[in-house]
């Protein structure tokens, strides 16, 4: 398995963005979170969450679904805890987006608008659906999908994780078999905002390995951010070692 991270801080005062990466006996666990900027201590919401789903990994015994469960359920009670010791902390929230790899199976789940996309023969096959106010448009027919990076709504979410005595509405996806992708991307919405699929297809098709895949999709995401306000941006390229890369 091949891969790389980035975390930056763009330019904000505080990087909200938190990722962790785990691996135990062969099998690996990758998670992105981006703390909600209007809501108390994002930053602190995202670092519990991906070092939860870290620390969580350890107990991993090879069932995906099930860790995905107990990872969120862990997460929401180290939230109320946290949330005990200071009541700003009851409004912090965050986006997950987690992938586990396991042996010739993959997995992930994910609430919010931080993304997983998985690359086949160099070419995106898949992205996981934001839980956001323009991807509820898309649904409805009003924009398509292109127009979602330069929506005025792109940063409202319709879901998100954070301190509550309900379930969270976490999605998870159906697991896949691993040979089905090459590549896979996790990244927060500072990141896939600045560089489409085709862009990050290309710098694929370009690339030796997973660093120098992700250090060319930086490079695309810095050059368009150059002149905007830009966000945290966080991102973890992975090659499969069966993809043929």
């Amino acid at each position: 398995m091949d891969f790389a991270f980035i975390s930056c801080i763009g330019n904000r005062v505080i990087n909200e963005d938190s990722y962790s990466v785990k691996e135990k006996n062969g099998s690996y666990c990758f998670t992105v979170c981006d703390g909600l900027g209007g809501h108390a201590k994002g930053e602190v919401a995202s670092k519990c969450a991906a070092q939860t789903f870290s620390d969580k990994f350890e107990s991993f015994e090879g069932n995906i679904p099930e860790f995905f469960e107990a990872a969120f359920d862990e997460a929401a009670e180290n939230f109320r805890k946290l949330a005990g010791e200071s009541p700003v902390l009851e409004l912090m929230k965050t986006t997950v987006v987690s992938l586990v790899i396991c042996g010739s199976e993959c997995g992930w789940a994910h609430i919010g608008d931080s993304r997983l996309y998985g690359f086949h023969n160099g070419e995106a096959v898949l992205c996981t659906t934001d839980h956001s106010v323009p991807e509820m448009l898309v649904k409805t027919g009003e924009i398509k999908q292109s127009d979602i990076r330069n929506h005025p709504d792109r940063n409202k979410l319709l879901r998100a994780f954070g301190v509550s005595d309900e379930t969270p509405e976490y999605e998870v996806g159906d697991l896949k078999d691993l040979s089905d992708y090459d590549a896979f991307l996790l990244c927060s919405d500072g990141f896939w905002e600045l560089i489409n699929e085709r862009k990050a297809e290309k710098c694929l098709k370009h690339s030796q390995n997973a660093e120098q895949w992700l250090s060319e999709m930086t490079k695309q995401v810095e050059h368009k951010g150059r002149r905007r306000e830009m966000d945290n941006y966080t991102a973890i390229a992975v090659i499969t070692a069966k993809g043929g890369k």
